[in-house]
């Protein structure tokens, strides 16, 4: 029987949630499949419903699992137990065997987070940048270009040639705090590029610089090619904050996120 198992990671000192051999140090697919194996005595791989750059977080993600034997105690509890303080399991739901982590998914959004006054609380969970006078009118016109366009290929960090870029962007929003003291970028789409979110994040830092110009930023939109470089936002800002598919709809459990979506 197919499980969707609902969980959160802090991903600070992880290098991503995908498995890869050619990458060192600690992922946080390996780590759930190791705990979910060993207590259920089975060899199990799961597939999540997407992947994410080293230190990037997830207050909400799903992973799919086919499991064989049933069980008689509960799951969600024995597994949190067993796995490191950084990864909670919120729901364990039985699917249909159609359904896919990854594939059955309609919508994302991430939410980026900024805070300008350093803040030694904030430092894994939001990105510091420290406090300038930024153009925040000029940041938001950039953020609402955004639904306009499909083909984001120029804000990409890699995309193989023959890889549609398209993306469908439900929403996007910009927003900041009175003092300039924190910022929150917000993001819904069916799919996104690798590295896409935190290069619109470093774009949006240089326009309200004003050392980009919005027809600059257009540009990229239009000309679907990518630049020799495209500079990253750190990424301890980034979250995962939902993930939507046709049979379910829930709500982030984090209530540290919750108080930060302001």
């Amino acid at each position: 029987m197919r499980y969707f198992f609902h969980i959160g990671f802090d991903g600070f000192n992880y290098k991503g949630w995908q498995k890869l051999p050619q990458t060192k140090g600690r992922n946080v697919q390996e780590i759930i499949e190791i705990n979910l194996s060993k207590v259920l005595k089975t060899k199990l791989t799961i597939v999540g419903c997407g992947r994410t750059d080293a230190q990037v977080h997830a207050a909400q993600f799903f992973f799919h699992v086919d499991i064989e034997k049933g069980w008689d105690f509960d799951l969600k509890s024995r597994l949190n137990m067993n796995l490191p303080k950084e990864i909670a399991v919120f729901d364990v739901l039985p699917v249909d065997d159609q359904s896919h982590a990854r594939f059955s998914a309609i919508e994302r959004t991430y939410n980026y987070f900024i805070h300008t006054e350093k803040d030694p609380y904030m430092a894994n969970i939001s990105a510091y940048y420290a406090k300038e006078d930024l153009d925040v009118d000029l940041m938001k016109k950039a953020v609402s270009l955004l639904v306009d366009y499909e083909d984001y290929r120029a804000l990409s960090k890699s995309i193989p040639a023959d890889r549609s870029a398209i993306c469908k962007i439900k929403a996007a929003n910009f927003f900041a705090g009175k003092n300039g003291d924190w910022f929150r970028f917000e993001i819904s789409s069916n799919r996104f590029l690798n590295g896409m979110i935190r290069i619109v994040v470093q774009k949006l830092l240089t326009i309200g610089r004003q050392t980009l110009s919005l027809n600059e930023f257009e540009s990229y939109l239009l000309s679907k090619q990518k630049p020799l470089v495209n500079r990253l936002a750190f990424p301890q800002g980034l979250h995962l904050t939902k993930v939507t598919y046709p049979f379910l709809d829930i709500a982030m459990k984090s209530k540290v996120l919750q108080s930060l979506i302001r």
